[in-house]
């Protein structure tokens, strides 16, 4: 591959947790992780805003000398890669989604569920890291009890960051018609047991980017994605979307 691909994870796990068996599975491809700059502090900053992400992965792509790049995004990455594809569309070779935490429309923003999500974060932290994870999946998934062992330290600010995350993304907004305008490739994948948000903003995606193609993994879901359960398979799908990008027909 000609270009680098710079990894984005999710409001939860660093990176470097959640993408390295899918990193080990790409071992011909030039890989970059970037967090997400709401961690960049001990707390977020007031100012805080999508925004700010936008320019931190920009600062990002600059200091690792890439001029034009493939970006993969899960979850809150992936809401910051639509974001970046708006305003910085002419460096991205192809932007690649799993499950992207919103896609900042009108449509979606109406049906998102804010009320639920407002009624977990008030809660205890103890109680309200739960009550947010299973926002992220179908109503019928089990999901597996925390293991009994201390968190690691990065945890200590994934309270404070989320809170800080979800009012970013209530106040950010795209035009669907500006998304019509990004002719690149773009993929999407879901799980087909994760919450129903993903599969209406799949059909919403699909219906504004030219260029669009989607998978549904079986089995699989918001807290356990492909490119962690399956990233074997993972690896080959993004590996033939990234080519196919870089040799256009």
């Amino acid at each position: 591959m000609q270009h680098g691909v710079i990894f984005l994870p999710g409001i939860i796990a660093p990176a470097a947790i959640r993408y390295q068996a899918l990193i080990d599975h790409l071992p011909g491809v030039r890989s970059s992780m970037h967090d997400l700059a709401v961690y960049d502090g001990d707390t977020p900053p007031a100012s805080y805003s999508i925004s700010a992400e936008v320019d931190a992965l920009d600062r990002f792509a600059d200091a690792a000398q890439l001029d034009r790049f493939h970006v993969f995004g899960h979850s809150g990455g992936g809401a910051v890669a639509l974001a970046y594809a708006v305003q910085h569309g002419q460096r991205l070779v192809s932007l690649a989604l799993d499950e992207p935490a919103s896609d900042f429309t009108a449509d979606g923003d109406a049906v998102y569920g804010w009320p639920e999500f407002d009624a977990a974060l008030g809660l205890p932290p103890d109680q309200a890291m739960a009550t947010f994870m299973r926002l992220q999946v179908a109503p019928d998934v089990t999901l597996p009890a925390p293991p009994d062992v201390p968190p690691p330290p990065w945890m200590v600010k994934r309270p404070a960051g989320i809170a800080a995350f979800v009012t970013a993304l209530r106040n950010h907004r795209i035009d669907g018609i500006r998304y019509r305008s990004f002719a690149k490739p773009v993929y999407f994948s879901r799980g087909s047991r994760t919450h129903p948000r993903w599969a209406a903003m799949q059909q919403r995606l699909a219906g504004m980017f030219p260029d669009f193609t989607g998978d549904v993994f079986e089995g699989l879901h918001h807290l356990n994605p492909a490119h962690q359960a399956e990233p074997d398979r993972a690896a080959a799908i993004l590996s033939r979307f990234w080519e196919r990008a870089e040799n256009p027909r």
